[in-house]
């Protein structure tokens, strides 16, 4: 997929070996956000490197690096438990600040939902971020009506994408 500047967006797998370099821009990524909201036991910028590389571990999690071309843009964490019947899970997605607004999320999540099916989706964000709200929302994830206060300063919100053939 392309920007409108014409670069091109994709996403490699990532391995159980660069779990440092997720976790680097991890940290990077969701430092601004952990210095506003002071979420630090929710915040994946505040996660351990111990905890990256456990999910790296579990055959339910894919990581992908979000690509610009041949340059690594930011990650994404999909949890696809396949045959559950659970809905699958973006947990956590970051650009790092220097590629953020330009549309590369969207477009790593439209990859990552080619990959693991279009429907039967959930994440959720900040609700006082307004525009990874608005992000998600063009997307067609729809706010579940689940919310949970974490401090005085932030809510999370929950979204989902339901199938075509559900209600």
């Amino acid at each position: 997929m392309r920007l409108s500047n014409g670069a091109e967006v994709i996403i490699k797998p990532c391995r159980q070996e660069d779990a440092e370099e997720i976790h680097a821009m991890q940290t990077e990524a969701f430092k601004e956000l952990l210095e506003k909201y002071q979420d630090y036991d929710t915040n994946p910028g505040n996660e351990s490197i111990e905890k990256v590389e456990a999910r790296l571990k579990q055959d339910f999690t894919f990581y992908y690096f979000i690509c610009i071309g041949q340059q690594k843009a930011g990650a994404v964490r999909i949890v696809d438990k396949k045959e559950s019947g659970k809905n699958k899970r973006i947990s956590p997605i970051f650009v790092l600040p220097e590629f953020q607004g330009k549309g590369i999320a969207q477009k790593a999540i439209r990859l990552c939902e080619e990959i693991h099916g279009n429907d039967d989706w959930e994440l959720d964000t900040i609700l006082q971020e307004r525009g990874n709200c608005h992000l998600y929302e063009k997307m067609g994830y729809r706010q579940t009506g689940k919310t949970k206060v974490i401090n005085d300063r932030l809510t999370l919100t929950f979204y989902e994408k339901r199938g075509t053939d559900r209600t």
